[in-house]
């Protein structure tokens, strides 16, 4: 059987994001993120997270998987580095259990911080025990296979939905769904963020205070 050889289409290198802004993007939710950036970057609403306590930030590592096989998905795993979110796009393919109890022990392990996967997970129940974050469309039993001569893609543009994913762009998951931000954005995102919170929890005083949100926004 011909064999691809994976080295054509991945890319070991790329941007990542410092340590500091993936934690300042961190303690932001993904709304706002969404929101400071003029309404880009979220991901399809379907892909939510596997237990409801977790999420994610990091620097996106991308990959094309065929529909079915999850072969490229281990390849990511074997050259990802700490904090990296290894975001998949599974070729349309949603009915497989691409990811499971054994890919997130070895995930938490090289430290990671997330898995974004536009397809299905197993082990579910395992997932949210272990504690890596993992995103997904959800959960499904079917397995997938590893065939050696399809071609994939790793540190490639990825499509979700109507977003397209470059590896190092910061990607952030939490109970609403997940945003990605171009990695060129990622530093005023966050800084425009921080300020819209700050702006929202003066309006929520206000609020409180019994003002309303007509008189607020000024929409009377």
């Amino acid at each position: 059987m011909k064999q691809h050889d994976a080295t054509l289409t991945t890319r070991l290198d790329f941007p990542r994001l410092s340590p500091e802004l993936v934690a300042a993007a961190a303690r932001l939710p993904t709304a706002t993120l969404h929101e400071a950036a003029k309404k880009i970057g979220a991901l399809p609403s379907a892909i939510k997270p596997v237990a409801p306590q977790f999420r994610c930030a990091g620097s996106a590592l991308t990959v094309h998987s065929p529909g079915g096989d999850n072969l490229w998905l281990h390849r990511a795993l074997d050259i990802a580095q700490p904090g990296d979110v290894m975001v998949v796009f599974a070729n349309g393919a949603h009915e497989h259990g691409y990811w499971g109890e054994i890919m997130t022990t070895m995930a938490k392990v090289r430290g990671m911080a997330g898995l974004v996967i536009d397809g299905c997970v197993r082990d579910g129940v395992l997932l949210g025990e272990i504690g890596f974050p993992v995103f997904s469309r959800g959960l499904c039993i079917q397995g997938t296979g590893k065939d050696f001569g399809a071609i994939g893609w790793i540190n490639h543009p990825v499509t979700m939905g109507h977003v397209v994913v470059h590896a190092g762009d910061l990607i952030v998951g939490d109970a609403d769904g997940v945003v990605a931000i171009p990695h060129a954005r990622a530093a005023e995102v966050v800084a425009a963020g921080e300020r819209r919170e700050a702006e929202e929890a003066a309006i929520l005083r206000r609020l409180e205070a019994g003002e309303t949100t007509l008189s607020v926004y000024g929409w009377r």
